[in-house]
């Protein structure tokens, strides 16, 4: 896995430019693993990659939906993961099927997956260093 990124931010209009500055890296069919803590800037980044390819999409974590689909150019898949206790769960939500529909699956909560994340993905790690700063690394998995 090799870092592709890194990002300082200082307020959640930070991360969400820091999401459009990493967009040019995307394509249909990506998908996107966030790891990070409760509060450290996962949906803000969510918000500023609908920014860029799902203009209009009012973006909001799915906690108790589990997905929320954002129409655009590519469509963005976003999964919160947090109450997702196993594969079985996993698979009832039809987490799966989402492979096959051609959009960004951008993820949060994927340390409770970890045996369902694809080989080809981007790493997204949260790094809460105060209330209002975080640093954001962004890994290529495919790339040794």
């Amino acid at each position: 896995m090799k870092e592709i990124a890194v990002f300082r931010t200082k307020s959640e209009e930070e991360t969400e430019k820091a999401a459009r500055d990493f967009a040019p890296h995307l394509k249909a069919g990506d998908f996107l693993a966030f790891f990070g803590d409760l509060g450290s800037g996962k949906t803000a980044f969510i918000r500023g990659l609908a920014d860029v390819f799902c203009k209009g999409a009012r973006v909001s974590s799915p906690t108790y939906a589990i997905v929320n689909e954002y129409r655009g150019n590519p469509e963005i898949f976003h999964f919160d993961l947090y109450r997702v206790p196993d594969e079985d769960s996993l698979y009832a939500t039809g987490f799966y099927d989402y492979f096959d529909r051609g959009g960004i699956m951008a993820c949060e909560w994927c340390e409770n997956i970890p045996y369902a994340l694809p080989d080809e993905r981007y790493e997204i790690r949260f790094e809460k260093i105060s209330d209002s700063e975080r640093v954001i690394h962004i890994f290529d998995a495919s790339l040794k």
